[in-house]
């Protein structure tokens, strides 16, 4: 499988967020259309919640999105302007909302936040070999809120 890479730049509203995901499925599709369904979905679901957390919580102005697809790995990368870490937690059962980053961290192989040169990177890899070992711990400490 060769080497792809998409980036993206979108609007930090909460329109945006369909239309990032919507464009990376489309593009990780026609790069490997031999990629397993459940990666697909998995990358589906980590792109929205990674820029529906930085629309929501920290970003001003744009969002990027990059998607690298390699031999063994889909990595998923959002960047913004905020030098804010998000502070993932499980969220009590009465919660609507508060669960993004821990679905993130259940279904991917490792993710992490970061502080960049101008704000921040949050990201997640989704590894593409069967014999992927076990899963690393999450990066991000969990809190009850």
């Amino acid at each position: 499988m060769a080497a792809h890479q998409l980036t993206l730049s979108v609007p930090a509203t909460p329109i945006a967020v369909a239309s990032a995901r919507h464009q990376a499925v489309d593009e990780i599709q026609r790069w490997a259309a031999e990629l397993d369904d459940e990666v697909v979905h998995t990358a589906e679901l980590v792109i929205s919640e990674l820029v529906t957390n930085t629309v929501r919580y920290a970003a001003t102005g744009q969002v990027r999105l990059e998607v690298h697809l390699s031999e063994a790995v889909l990595r998923i990368e959002v960047y913004d302007s905020s030098p804010v870490l998000p502070q993932p937690s499980l969220p009590d059962q009465h919660s609507e909302n508060g669960r993004g980053l821990f679905l993130v961290g259940a279904l991917t192989d490792r993710y992490a936040a970061e502080p960049t040169p101008t704000g921040k990177r949050c990201w997640a890899e989704i590894a593409l070999t069967a014999a992927t070992g076990p899963k690393a711990a999450f990066s991000l400490p969990l809190q009850r809120s």
